[in-house]
């Protein structure tokens, strides 16, 4: 939950004040954040099985399928989806893992 929290927070700092063609032009920002996004995605693979059934309202299998997208279907990378998962989904699985950790 540490390196999802930590991932998160990285996102949020590389992200802060750039909207989705601002980040697409900084390639090295945009590649930070990317890399972010799996290691959210790595971790959730190592979480058990006994807690992710116990937390199913956090779409685990997709935050999975997503880090494979992103690791092995790069090129599929589409920037919409991306900063669309940067300001939807990772705000509420910031708190969703902030309540985990209490």
């Amino acid at each position: 939950m540490e390196h999802i929290l930590n991932a998160i927070k990285c996102i949020e700092e590389y992200t802060n004040g750039y909207d989705a063609d601002k980040l697409q032009a900084d390639r090295l920002r945009l590649h930070a954040t990317i890399y972010n996004v799996q290691i959210i995605g790595e971790a959730v693979y190592k979480l058990t099985k006994e807690f992710k059934n116990q937390h199913p309202e956090t779409p685990w299998s997709v935050i999975e399928k997503m880090r494979h997208i992103l690791v092995h279907d790069y090129f599929r990378i589409n920037s919409d989806v991306l900063w669309d998962v940067i300001v939807k989904d990772i705000p509420l699985l910031k708190t969703q893992v902030e309540d985990y950790l209490d």
